[in-house]
């Protein structure tokens, strides 16, 4: 029985309710073709939107980051820590250093540091053996 209140197929009494109930039909099915159109619309001009190079480069920026994003998490979670609490005294670091003209030399110095903590990984990981 609701089904049938759905698309309109309720019983009429008379000739002139079973022409209104046509009209009423009539009406909502021209009101749902308009939504069907509509949508169309909206999924094509979604699609030319998601196919311009603009957002292309955009979408592949945003799963760079995410993905180097998830890579940094990995290794800081033994520490509880992660990127998002990290982030705000890295850049206030990073924007101290660069203020100062002392990036490049901070750039070296950490790739050092990474270096020699790599050594030591490396080394401690060959005495576990």
């Amino acid at each position: 029985m609701e089904e049938k209140q759905i698309i309109g197929l309720e019983p009429s009494e008379g000739k002139q309710d079973k022409q209104d109930s046509v009209a009423e039909r009539k009406a909502r099915l021209l009101r749902q073709a308009e939504f069907y159109r509509v949508g169309i619309v909206h999924a094509k001009a979604g699609i030319r939107q998601g196919a311009r190079p603009e957002a292309l480069f955009h979408s592949a920026m945003d799963h760079a980051t995410w993905a180097l994003r998830q890579r940094v998490d990995g290794l800081l979670r033994p520490t509880g820590i992660n990127v998002a609490t990290v982030a705000p005294y890295a850049l206030s670091i990073l924007g101290f250093l660069r203020r100062r003209r002392m990036l490049k030399p901070a750039l070296g110095l950490a790739a050092a540091l990474g270096g020699v903590a790599y050594y030591l990984q490396q080394r401690r990981a060959k005495t576990v053996y």
